[in-house]
């Protein structure tokens, strides 16, 4: 058990750089629904990440994940969610990347609207508060439907890229019917 703390620390709290390397083998760590949450220095939220499954392996220090959720506290009033079927986390814990049927979601809060976004691919860079991919994106809210391949978001702004081959659509809320008072 102190080995896995250890190690979750580890994935989370690292600073330094690394990329995924292509080559695996056995696993070392097997683990079954697991839970890890950044804190800030005052002990508030930053990130959390839970699986269904986690698996290590040592020779590049990478770690797959299954129905992998990352969730995004800092920024705005509303968390913001990624879901996919699975997951890859970096030596260093710095970067996610999920794959098959990703979903963002940001909850809604003030006057905007809850917000979902789909895409097959999504790198995510936690201490950045970066998320981007160069696929195909559909993104939708309560007035507005638009595609595009390739975006980059700021979980902690709300700012939103889009690459290129922008098309949408914009539909204001229709105000519900007035009723006649007698």
């Amino acid at each position: 058990m102190a080995g896995l703390t250890y190690w979750l620390e580890r994935v989370i709290e690292s600073n330094e750089p690394d990329l995924v390397g292509p080559s695996r083998s056995d696993p070392d760590i097997i683990v079954n629904d697991i839970s890890a949450t950044s804190l800030d220095q005052a002990g508030k939220a930053e990130y959390s990440l839970t699986a269904k499954k986690m698996v290590h392996y040592p020779d590049d220090d990478a770690t797959l994940i299954t129905e992998p959720r990352f969730v995004a506290y800092t920024g705005a009033e509303a968390p913001v969610s990624v879901t996919a079927k699975q997951g890859v986390v970096s030596a260093k814990g710095d970067h996610v990347y999920f794959q098959d049927d990703v979903r963002v979601v940001r909850a809604a809060y003030d006057d905007q609207s809850a917000l979902s976004l789909r895409t097959s691919f999504l790198h995510v860079i936690p201490e950045a508060h970066l998320a981007k991919t160069d696929r195909q994106v559909t993104i939708i809210d309560d007035a507005t439907v638009v595609t595009a391949v390739g975006l980059e978001l700021n979980t902690e702004t709300r700012e939103l890229k889009l690459l290129s081959d922008v098309q949408g659509t914009y539909e204001p809320a229709k105000a519900a019917p007035r009723r006649k008072t007698p």
